[in-house]
């Protein structure tokens, strides 16, 4: 983890979608927060010492009107559209976090990739277990300025992109200019001012903020690997989306805070 001294900061400075809005000067104590997303074989730890069943292990409640198949344990999965089926997500039977996109793919070989499928009560589980929090939006987005003002376009002079988003025209065609054309490992990108690795891209992170008065959706922060210029250009610290607390999907994880460790000592 790595230790944020606090300060004040303009939540909400870069503004491009009105649910960024309005700016606001805000507060924010000292924290510790992770360098990295939660890898999978940080979260496999979490499952073999506890025995915990994420929501997407366990029968979903029950939706009128739903398709059978969301009856039965799985998850949301992005799939490119074509004109046979025209859906961006899709409910698929056995998609969890040992299996982002269903029974045919394996995090095996890929310890190092965030932990996706994850819900918000998940998130929270795991927190509690390690004895640390969610971070809060506030927190979050100061962690992911890393000491600026504002964040320029992920893009390094030479063209080469800093970040893990889409690169190409969303969603039918990923360039992969940026090396990987889906999850990357944690810290493959150079860290931020404060040296925190993925706080842009990669997978989207669980705050802990509800989404306004709903209080079934959560604030999720950072973009991911599908954000693209042509289409949402979420990569930005400002940038925020609300997701429903009890559905993981294949492109969003988490990272921890702790504020209750003592700062380091003044040097």
């Amino acid at each position: 983890m790595r230790w944020i001294v606090g300060g004040s900061f303009v939540m909400g400075e870069d503004a491009r979608y009105p649910e960024e809005g309005p700016p606001r000067t805000i507060t924010v104590p000292g924290f510790w927060i992770d360098t990295h997303e939660l890898t999978n074989a940080e979260f496999a730890k979490f499952v073999q010492a506890t025995g915990y069943r994420t929501l997407a292990e366990r029968d979903p409640p029950v939706l009128p009107g739903a398709p059978p198949e969301m009856g039965v344990p799985g998850s949301a999965v992005f799939t490119v559209p074509s004109q046979e089926d025209p859906r961006w997500w899709r409910w698929v039977v056995g998609a969890q976090w040992r299996h982002p996109s269903g029974p045919s793919e394996s995090i095996a070989g890929h310890a190092a990739d965030p932990v996706v499928q994850i819900a918000y009560d998940d998130a929270a589980a795991y927190a509690r277990w390690a004895g640390k929090e969610l971070p809060t939006e506030a927190q979050w987005e100061y962690a992911a300025r890393g000491g600026q003002r504002a964040l320029p376009e992920p893009v390094a002079a030479d063209g080469k992109p800093t970040a893990n988003y889409y690169q190409g025209v969303f969603p039918q065609r990923d360039l992969g200019t940026d090396g990987y054309k889906g999850r990357a490992p944690v810290g493959c990108f150079p860290a931020n001012g404060y040296g925190l690795h993925d706080m842009i891209g990669n997978v989207w992170e669980w705050t802990r903020d509800p989404a306004g008065p709903a209080p079934d959706m959560h604030v999720i922060k950072g973009g991911s690997y599908l954000c693209a210029s042509n289409y949402c250009a979420r990569y930005r610290p400002a940038a925020r989306q609300f997701q429903e607390r009890g559905l993981g999907t294949d492109h969003i994880g988490f990272r921890l805070v702790d504020n209750r460790k003592p700062p380091p000592p003044a040097r």
